[in-house]
């Protein structure tokens, strides 16, 4: 019963359905036919919505010209204050909340974890001054001298710089440095002095070394304190009346320069460019100089500190681009790359683009396992689309496997980007001790330059072939206080340096020149200073030359098997101390066998450390009581005869966490 009612409901309200949409269609032909107005409601006719809303921000940017445009950098000797300063400047322009983030511009996990910073940085602001509107574009740079690519690079897209000194600590060695870095490229100078708050503070010794060092005006600099925020509002007038506006004009063809790039996994890779002339907005087609592929621009904007898509971008700007359809391949990006307009290759000249930076520091790195080859591939790649100046190229080991030589700045920078592999990749990796080029010099005249020890000629091949070799020299400019003269000194004795120069530019602060092989300062050569001044010293360097020398390779033995991934090219001086630390600190990580390892320290096939992992041993006579001893004697023969044999076709298998134990400091 109840099943033939529900029946009947349906079927009463299909007949409903059907009886609507016939009336329906006889309107609509009754429409057709008589051509009169449809008896039933149509949608509301709206108009079609603007294609994109303009933003305060864009409306503001757009009205102001070239000419109240303001492209400037903060540099300065590690913790001096950029970072803190770049906050201060963003919240009084209004860009971010006060009481936020500390450090907005340092992004990357490694350094907010550090407190250094390890990429440099860019931000747009927009700042009232007189009445008027004026658009500024800060970078913010690292200070460390293995980051001075970075520096560099920001001076391309900048007029101008603050030279940040801090009040208690007066100028160092990175300050000298990237003064005459600036100074080389014209930028004008803004002298700022830090952290004038601070107990120890002396501004008045800070504004003399200046003036001394550099030749800069102590009337034109500005004293602040980026921590508590006072006189920071005296910065950015200063910015506005000291640096120039950037040269350019929007109505030429388009000209811009690649100046950083990065890699997002849902646009691809975006790029960081500085725009000469013309204009550039989302369709353009554009083209590069150095590959000659063609790409149409998916979006442009500017870093408002986050990436925040524009209209367009005009000359004298600094902003990102990306593609549509993006670019995949991370080769296609190169920095100091020059970019213009399809059609317009031949009328546009090419901008100069960047030097490219000589790896100075050289280690191997390989996976811990074998089939996370291709995601650590990829990995590094990543990174090095972020970070040029790392040279990388294939090499195997048979010890560790299939991997890498990868080529740095210096020892941070090594460390950092490891840092990075782990933190933003998942990466787990084995790298090797830190190693530098050497040159060799044939009898023929030829020269070589080997960058692995894999490489080094072997002792009867160098001893009838090579005429001599070399190794690099760094000239290393230490500052640090009187007090620590003496054992700067000795130290640097101690790296086989060469006093160049020594200069008191205080009557307290001295300034120290070395010549130091470069083997040397990348072996912790800045811990250790560091350790002798109590922190107080700072170092710079940079290349000197290549001079003949006394080297060797030194390797380690398993049983009488050279390890490639713990060979090392050294000095003679060297050999016996690293040798005997060597098998020593292996055999912490090497496990016991049925039979007897012997580690070995070897260089110009002479043996110079030795080290034996003693058997496991079964105790034959223990079933023994009353015995004669012939009969000991025999079974303890017998257990020796099988011991040789066991050594004889044994190998040992050195695992991976022995090796990571071993290379870990």
């Amino acid at each position: 019963m109840q099943l033939c009612h529900s029946f009947k409901h349906r079927l009463s309200i299909s007949s409903k359905y059907f009886h609507n949409i016939r009336s329906r269609s006889d309107s609509i032909t009754c429409t057709l036919q008589c051509g009169s107005k449809r008896p039933f409601a149509s949608t509301q006719v709206r108009p079609a919505p603007p294609s994109k809303i303009v933003s305060e921000v864009e409306r503001k940017i757009t009205t102001i010209p070239l000419e109240r445009f303001r492209n400037f950098c903060i540099v300065a000797h590690v913790d001096h204050g950029k970072s803190t300063l770049s906050d201060r400047l963003l919240e009084l322009t209004g860009t971010i909340q006060p009481g936020g983030n500390k450090q907005i511009l340092d992004k990357l996990d490694v350094e907010r974890e550090r407190g250094i910073t390890v990429k440099a940085q860019t931000c747009s602001m927009i700042y009232n001054y007189k009445g008027e509107d004026y658009l500024l574009h800060l970078v913010d740079t690292p200070g460390h001298v293995d980051f001075r690519a970075e520096v560099s690079r920001s001076y391309a897209s900048c007029g101008g710089a603050l030279l940040l000194v801090d009040a208690s600590q007066g100028v160092q060695a990175q300050t000298v440095a990237n003064f005459y870095l600036a100074f080389s490229q014209g930028l004008q100078l803004v002298p700022v002095i830090n952290k004038v708050d601070l107990p120890s503070a002396d501004a008045p010794r800070a504004l003399q070394q200046m003036s001394d060092t550099f030749e800069l005006d102590p009337a034109n600099a500005v004293l602040v304190s980026a921590k508590t925020g006072l006189n920071v509002t005296a910065v950015l007038p200063k910015v506005i009346e000291d640096i120039p506006p950037p040269v350019g004009d929007h109505l030429k063809p388009l000209r811009i320069l690649l100046v950083d790039s990065w890699y997002s996994s849902y646009k691809g890779v975006i790029l960081l460019v500085r725009i000469f002339d013309g204009k550039i907005k989302a369709g353009d087609q554009i083209t590069s100089f150095a590959t000659g592929l063609k790409y149409f621009v998916g979006e442009v904007g500017i870093m408002y500190p986050d990436q925040t898509p524009q209209t367009v971008l005009r000359a004298g700007q600094v902003g990102y681009i990306y593609f549509n359809p993006g670019m995949k391949r991370s080769q296609e990006a190169k920095v100091g790359d020059t970019y213009t307009h399809v059609g317009m290759e031949k009328v546009v000249e090419a901008l100069p683009g960047f030097e490219e930076p000589k790896s100075m520091v050289f280690v191997a790195a390989f996976p811990v396992d074998q089939s996370h080859y291709q995601h650590l591939e990829d990995s590094i790649n990543q990174i090095v689309l972020n970070d040029r100046s790392v040279t990388m190229r294939k090499e195997s080991s048979e010890a560790l496997g299939a991997g890498w030589r990868l080529g740095f700045l210096g020892t941070l920078h090594c460390s950092v980007f490891e840092d990075r592999l782990r933190q933003e990749h998942g990466a787990s990796i084995i790298i090797t001790p830190p190693n530098v080029p050497f040159k060799v010099i044939w009898t023929d005249g030829k020269e070589t330059v080997i960058q692995s020890p894999a490489e080094f000629p072997d002792h009867d091949l160098s001893h009838n072939h090579v005429a001599e070799l070399q190794e690099p020299y760094v000239l290393a400019t230490i500052t640090f206080p009187e007090e620590y003269l003496g054992k700067v000194i000795e130290l640097c004795e101690a790296n086989r340096g060469e006093q160049k120069e020594l200069r008191f530019f205080t009557a307290t602060q001295v300034i120290l020149k070395y010549d130091i092989p470069l083997a040397h300062l990348v072996d912790d050569f800045f811990g250790k200073l560091k350790g002798s001044t109590k922190g107080y010293a700072s170092l710079d360097y940079e290349e000197a030359d290549w001079r003949r020398s006394n080297l060797v390779k030194l390797q380690l033995l398993v049983n009488k098997e050279p390890v490639d991934a713990v060979a090392r090219v050294v000095h003679s001086s060297q050999v016996e101390r690293l040798g005997r630390q060597w098998v020593s600190k292996f055999k912490e990580h090497v496990d016991r066998q049925m039979f007897e390892i012997v580690l070995q320290a070897t260089a110009k096939n002479r043996v110079v450390a030795r080290e034996t992992i003693k058997p496991f041993r079964k105790d034959v006579l223990q079933k023994l009581h009353a015995s004669d001893v012939s009969r000991r004697r025999k079974l303890l023969e017998k257990q020796k005869e099988g011991r040789k044999k066991l050594k004889a076709v044994g190998n040992i298998a050195v695992d991976h966490k022995a090796f990571q134990a071993f290379l870990a400091k």
